[in-house]
């Protein structure tokens, strides 16, 4: 038994109120924990594409774990918008020091015995180079096809970001995996419900 509470649960379960585009009007708000399910199932995606058709030796279920915890620490930095995080390479070392104070914080919250289990999600220098890679893809596929289903929604808020980010998915070349996603499985998911049962 544990001799003390921990409110590590009670600061990730605030994921759900950190709202992400906040610079664009949105037709549907996306949050953090919306975010994060998304991208951590695609990046299982991409880690079973990768084994299954490029040899790849990826443990797809520790990348869809590390995957939740991607954004975990913007519970407390909240969500910075890309435009501002990428402004300048100071801007961008500073956000950097202060998401990995962020991320001790959150595992000095935890049990002493579950830290090491923790850190390994958590702490981006304990995940493995191809497991942030994947990692990073999904974050990508998953804000294109955010600004998809924003363009689909009449918002033209998301064109400049949709051109951007549609570049910057097909320029990840190295990693054919990504490509296969693209053409497998992102078109559909611009297709309404009714379409969709017809396609069935």
């Amino acid at each position: 038994m544990t001799d003390k509470a921990s409110s590590f649960y009670a600061y990730i379960s605030r994921l759900k109120w950190i709202k992400r585009w906040g610079l664009m009007r949105n037709a549907h708000v996306e949050n953090v924990v919306e975010h994060s399910w998304d991208v951590a199932v695609i990046s299982h995606a991409l880690a079973l594409i990768k084994n299954r058709y490029f040899q790849g030796q990826v443990d797809a279920n520790a990348v869809a774990t590390a995957a939740l915890y991607h954004d975990i620490t913007e519970v407390i930095t909240g969500d910075l918008p890309t435009p501002i995080k990428y402004h300048s390479s100071a801007i961008l070392e500073a956000y950097k020091q202060i998401e990995s104070q962020a991320e001790q914080k959150l595992l000095n919250l935890l049990p002493e015995v579950l830290i090491a289990d923790y850190r390994q999600l958590i702490d981006h220098s304990h995940i493995p180079i191809d497991q942030q890679q994947i990692i990073k893809a999904a974050d990508k596929i998953s804000a294109y096809l955010k600004c998809q289903a924003e363009l689909n929604a009449g918002n033209t808020e998301f064109q400049v970001a949709t051109q951007q980010l549609e570049k910057i998915v097909y320029a990840m070349d190295d990693q054919p995996e990504v490509l296969f996603f693209m053409q497998a499985f992102a078109p559909d998911c611009g297709l309404t419900l009714d379409d969709l049962i017809k396609k069935d």
